[in-house]
């Protein structure tokens, strides 16, 4: 076995492994997301006359991962500390006489940059996807158990009582919280040349910018950010917050599904929440696997904000740190969500267990302390939603 071209699969990573996510911020997918920032840049070039259209297209035809030797290029990256530059001589050679015109003005951190953005763009359709799926299962819990009492629980305690729809509800916004954050933020295309000056264009340094924007459907930034690196430390930033919005639901979920509470468990599947030394044992596993995501992705993206201290105008080392925790960012949340949507799906509640739960808090209190507004504010919350789903139509 070849160590060096084994691939990440995910052995040590569930949540994220054979998700959308997974297949999304791969290896393979990552590369052709720079080989398409090198087209799209050819072809944006071919718009304004800097470079002929047939090069343009030869480019874009050379520019197919599956013609390149992925283990090949991380080896051969070594050499200048990024994949860009392997990447460039493997393609003018594959584009042929049309291969001179690749890459005309730019630098590698603008292919490198701009694939990030490609591949996050990619990404969070997915995520996006999954979240609206979780959204949808969360409005529908919410709403089935808007009266269904359970006891309220302050620093693991039971408190007063509450409706599990509330609980829901909770659960409902901050997830839609994250959403919108994530839907929300620009993904900038990258393009400054060799000291981000768009020197290498001339007068049509701005104008080319606004067409690479164009052709990669990416967003237009007022200028080049090799050195400000808010897009990377944002987009980390909103993943964080999603990822711990759905961690929130998760770590409710393990706690609800104690073999000593037992108000809810994980839809049963063959192989799924079984343990290697109890057969008898039901396992939260997909709350579990979610937690794991949410429990990670804030630490990934505490590299990405660490990395805004580039220095002058090209980065020593901040810019190459970024990479890793910004596709783990991306895949974690990712999986995180498909895995929460999947939970949700199918969440058992046991009405009647919450009752009897319950009633060992009434049996303290005095008098008859009912749900409080429970009910109404999951009604809030359900109209929150629906005009969130009237906007999202």
């Amino acid at each position: 076995m070849d160590s060096e071209a084994s691939p990440d699969v995910g052995l040590l990573s569930p949540v994220r492994a054979g998700t959308g996510a997974e297949a999304a911020t791969g290896d393979l997918a990552w590369l052709q997301a720079m080989l398409d920032a090198e087209a799209a840049l050819a072809r944006a070039q071919a718009r304004l006359g800097i470079v002929p259209a047939d090069a343009a297209a030869a480019i874009t035809e050379a520019a197919r991962a599956d013609r390149f030797d992925l283990p090949a290029l991380a080896r051969r990256a070594r050499g200048a500390a990024n994949p860009v530059v392997p990447l460039l001589a493997d393609l003018r050679r594959l584009a042929g006489p049309a291969g001179e015109h690749a890459h005309r003005g730019a630098t590698s951190q603008d292919i490198v940059d701009t694939g990030a953005m490609l591949v996050a763009a990619r990404t969070r359709r997915v995520v996006l996807a999954r979240l609206d799926r979780a959204l949808d299962a969360l409005a529908g819990i919410a709403a089935h158990h808007r009266g269904t009492p359970m006891a309220g629980r302050t620093l693991g305690r039971q408190a007063l009582p509450t409706t599990f729809g509330a609980k829901a509800a909770g659960w409902l916004l901050g997830v839609l919280d994250a959403r919108d954050a994530l839907a929300g933020f620009a993904l900038p295309v990258q393009l400054g040349g060799a000291a981000g000056t768009l020197d290498g264009f001339g007068d049509l340094g701005l104008d080319l910018l606004a067409a690479y924007a164009a052709e990669t459907g990416l967003d237009r930034p007022v200028l080049p950010w090799h050195t400000r690196r808010t897009p990377v430390a944002g987009l980390g930033s909103a993943l964080a917050l999603t990822a711990g919005a759905l961690g929130k639901v998760a770590t409710d979920v393990v706690l609800l599904a104690q073999s000593e509470v037992a108000e809810v468990a994980e839809p049963a599947a063959p192989g799924r929440g079984g343990s290697s030394a109890m057969p008898h044992k039901r396992n939260p596993a997909l709350a579990t696997m979610v937690r794991s995501a949410a429990l990670q992705v804030p630490a990934y993206a505490q590299v990405l904000f660490a990395s805004m201290s580039a220095p002058h105008e090209r980065p020593a080392g901040e810019w190459h740190a970024e990479w890793q925790p910004l596709r783990e960012c991306l895949r974690l949340t990712g999986g995180a969500a498909e895995t929460a949507a999947e939970m949700l799906d199918g969440l058992e509640a046991d009405a009647g267990r919450m009752a009897a739960n319950l009633g060992a808090l009434l049996d303290v209190l005095p008098g008859d302390p009912g749900v409080g507004a429970a009910p109404a504010m999951t009604d809030r919350a359900l109209a929150a939603y629906e005009a969130y789903r009237r906007i999202r139509a």
